[in-house]
């Protein structure tokens, strides 16, 4: 028969009456309500109700077709797995989507949840069943409700609560297992202990169906309870898990989300079942959810995005912890910045210089790429080690600090001058980093290339290469976006930075060293625990200014191997090379005024690129966002015209807010971590 529309839908629906399809029924009406992409939805499933409305024959018949073959398809399936993640973990569940994209799997009729999948094939099949109001759902199944005899409505209702029930022990079953589980025992070992909330959620459940099988009377409050308990214990694993000291992983974020689909689907499922009599809103409610799960199912972005949420938020957390160290408030820590960011400024123009060294004896492109990246990453270390600062690190860091300040805040005037008041410190700080790394890099190629001068007969850097490092700072050419280029750069580093965080505080990496077999032959126990702490408390910052200087480095091989656009530009160095160009071209005063406003320049691209993608990644992996970014950009004018120094030295800063002090006899405890630990997954 042709495809369904409103002409020939009546005899659409008495065809498969006749010929008792009721599959080919559904699946035919679900594909007339889907045309157009759901648009006229709600207007056809209005017309269907009003032809089985006029026609009290035709209707009773197609509700009797659909009640008796509902009696025949399993229902717990599709209850207890239509959007709940599989247990095998999200590389197994993204695999097995993809898999399904290529290579279908058998769909078996007899089973709803296959049903469900092959009604509900496209992913957006969801916004059109949540296009229909309730209210023409609930008149349509109360149209076919009528005309079904009372004996086949009966059986269907006994058979719908008999596996809603089924489900609900099932899913506690479920949840009383993962107390067992390794991952979240490491966050929290006190699920072991035998009244767990998930242990006792199960014990509830089955005292919870036995009364409903020798129909006594239960007060389910109780049980009602033990589900926000287990909530509750799910969202204290998740701030230990995303929070500095435990570490996550993407297999512990998917179980966490797992747990809470399962919760939010009892709720439902008790609501519908736990009355004598199935409700036919929540009944409707409970359809619905399904329905958009199995929809929803044949995507992989609904699954990557809730997987990753507490993988990025645990990142970025660890992130923005180290923020807090970048964002001065006093003269001191203002002072302290400065003198840090200079001795990174002496350490990069000696990086600097080793570069134009490399460039003159590797000839070799790729060789010259590798080693600069190497030393680039050894020397951002290095000054990292000795307690030096790379100004446009910061970025990174105070944006995720930044976004935690924002996170849980309600609207309002205070709010916005709080977060104005922390981007002005945050402001503040980084021009200190900025005038320490800038001045320092500058005076110290000066001096260099000066005393070069006057021990060889010749510059540093030969005429060709005074131009070519003057024009590789002039912002009509190409400079802006490879300073751009490496704002994106500094981003990862950051990311980087808290995804090795993370995965220390997840491995324990700490008590790992400390027992390695092989430091234990190497190292005494006190220098081997010295090396533990320092490995596990900076391991991320390492690696994250390792990484960083390789991304540098090998962005020009790439653009000079494909014919790219593909360059860096990066504030300090650019600052250190217009310092050995003055001097060995002898280039003028206002000359190099010049270029080094248009090193400025760059600096200012690449904090804004690294400081705004940090900080929209922060807001979204806190589920949150910035209520009024024109608020707080008043706000900081206020600040301005009332303390116009406070935007450039910590002068007539607003006092701290002095925590709480701690009660008498209020000792802060610190459990010991599993020494054993876990692989990320």
């Amino acid at each position: 028969m042709s495809r369904v529309n409103e002409k020939n839908l009546s005899e659409f629906i008495r065809l498969q009456v006749q010929e008792n399809r009721a599959w080919a029924l559904l699946c035919g009406i679900a594909d007339w309500l889907r045309q157009s992409k759901g648009k006229y939805a709600a207007e056809r499933l209005a017309v269907l109700t009003d032809v089985l409305l006029e026609n009290g024959e035709l209707c009773a018949q197609a509700g009797i077709l659909l009640n008796r073959w509902l009696r025949k398809v399993r229902l717990y399936p599709l209850l207890i797995s239509a959007g709940i993640f599989a247990r095998e973990g999200f590389r197994r569940e993204m695999t097995a989507r993809l898999y399904e994209k290529i290579n279908p799997s058998y769909k078996d009729g007899s089973d709803l949840r296959d049903v469900f999948s092959q009604l509900f094939y496209r992913e957006n099949d969801r916004h059109w069943l949540e296009s229909v109001p309730a209210a023409l759902w609930l008149k349509l199944f109360s149209l076919l409700s009528r005309h079904t005899p009372e004996g086949d409505r009966k059986t269907l209702h006994d058979y719908l609560r008999q596996e809603g029930l089924h489900a609900v022990e099932m899913l506690s079953i479920w949840v009383a297992a993962e107390a067992l589980e390794p991952d979240l025992i490491r966050l929290d070992p006190k699920l072991l202990d035998r009244d767990s909330p998930f242990v006792a959620l199960k014990r509830e459940v089955s005292y919870w169906l036995r009364a409903k099988a020798s129909s006594d009377e239960f007060d389910d409050s109780h049980l009602y309870v033990m589900l926000d308990q287990c909530r509750k214990q799910v969202e204290t694993l998740r701030k230990k898990g995303t929070g500095a000291g435990a570490g996550s992983s993407l297999g512990v974020a998917h179980l966490l989300e797992r747990l809470d689909q399962t919760f939010d689907r009892m709720v439902l499922l008790l609501d519908v079942f736990a009355p004598e009599v199935i409700p036919p809103r929540d009944m409707l409610k409970l359809t619905g959810t399904l329905a958009s799960a199995a929809a929803e199912q044949h995507g992989v972005a609904p699954l990557w995005k809730r997987s990753v949420r507490m993988l990025s938020r645990s990142i970025t957390q660890n992130t923005g912890d180290h923020g807090e160290h970048y964002i001065t408030r006093n003269k001191k820590e203002y002072l302290g910045m400065f003198y840090s960011a200079a001795a990174g400024g002496v350490l990069i123009a000696l990086m600097s210089l080793l570069k134009i060294h490399f460039g003159k004896t590797i000839d070799n492109y790729f060789l010259y790429s590798l080693v600069s990246g190497l030393n680039y990453g050894i020397g951002f270390a290095l000054i990292f080690m000795l307690g030096g600062t790379v100004a446009t690190k910061q970025p990174a860091m105070t944006a995720s600090h930044f976004a935690a300040a924002a996170e849980g805040n309600d609207k309002g005037v205070a709010v916005d001058m709080k977060l104005a008041q922390l981007l002005v410190d945050v402001l503040r700080s980084q021009m200190a980093a900025v005038a320490g790394n800038v001045l320092t890099a500058t005076a110290t190629a000066m001096v260099i290339a000066a005393l070069w001068m006057a021990f060889r007969d010749f510059p540093i850097l030969n005429k060709a290469q005074v131009n070519a490092q003057l024009a590789a700072v002039d912002p009509w050419k190409p400079t802006l976006l490879y300073a751009a280029i490496a704002g994106v750069w500094l981003f990862c580093s950051g990311i980087i930075s808290g995804f090795f965080d993370n995965r220390c505080d997840y491995l324990n990496l700490r008590m790992r060293l400390r027992h390695h077999p092989v430091l234990k032959r190497l190292l005494p126990e006190k220098l081997r625990a010295r090396f533990a702490d320092y490995m596990h408390d900076n391991y991320g910052s390492l690696m994250g200014n390792l990484c960083f200087g390789m991304l540098l480095a090998m962005t020009g091989f790439i653009g000079h191997a494909t014919g790219l656009p593909l360059d860096i530009r990066h504030i300090a160095f650019s600052s250190a090379n217009v310092g050995y160009a003055a001097v060995s071209g002898s280039i003028g005063f206002w000359l190099f005024v010049q270029s080094m406003l248009f090193v400025l320049l760059i600096g200012v691209v690449n904090l804004a690129v690294s400081f705004a993608i940090t900080l929209w990644v922060a807001l979204r992996s806190r589920g949150t966002h910035i209520q009024s970014g024109w608020n707080i950009f008043l706000c900081v004018l206020q600040i301005a015209r009332e303390r116009p120094l406070s935007l450039f030295l910590p002068h007539n800063l607003p006092p701290e807010p002095v925590p709480p002090a701690p009660r008498k006899g209020n000792k802060e405890t610190v459990e010991a971590k599993d020494h054993t630990g876990h692989h990320a997954a």
